[in-house]
């Protein structure tokens, strides 16, 4: 293959080896998602379910306009995947004590445990695979990471204090 052709490219930097990071994403985000895609067969419930579960789990309290923004879905997918959680006991919404428009969310205890369930196996790979990369891949990865993500927004909710 040939090198990348970009004003922005560094000279190390060859065609082949951007393929292959493409690549490297790809497979390692399919071994990351088997495990739980799999748990959430069982409830029929999607990848969708898991993002909504994993931050809420995160952000308890967070609101639907927050969870929106993260996910960047329209509100309609989200009104049919939050739908559902809430129904089968998963999530809770209650109304905001200063605004009484928003929609407040927090897992429910049977929330709590399924996201636990559907993000061990995540956190078990991550932790292994950073303890065996070494602490200057982790940090390499990190900046990696960062970079691919095109909002400055998102990129923000990750730098660390200096």
């Amino acid at each position: 293959m040939s090198d990348i052709k970009s004003a922005e490219a560094p000279s190390f930097l060859r065609e082949d080896e951007v393929r292959q990071g493409i690549e490297l994403l790809f497979y390692a985000y399919r071994d990351f998602t088997a495990e739980p895609d799999a748990m959430l067969a069982r409830y029929g419930f999607g990848r969708a379910h898991h993002r909504v579960i994993y931050f809420v789990g995160l952000h308890p309290d967070m609101t639907v306009s927050q969870l929106l923004g993260i996910l960047r879905i329209t509100k309609q997918s989200l009104s049919r995947v939050l739908g559902q959680l809430v129904r089968q006991g998963f999530i809770m919404q209650r109304t905001g004590r200063s605004d009484r428009r928003q929609r407040l969310l927090e897992l429910t205890a049977k929330g709590v445990e399924l996201e636990r369930q559907l993000s061990e196996n995540q956190r078990q790979r991550i932790a292994r695979a950073f303890a065996e990369a070494g602490p200057q891949a982790v940090e390499g990865f990190r900046k990696v990471m960062l970079n691919i993500m095109s909002s400055e927004i998102d990129r923000a909710r990750f730098r660390r204090p200096r």
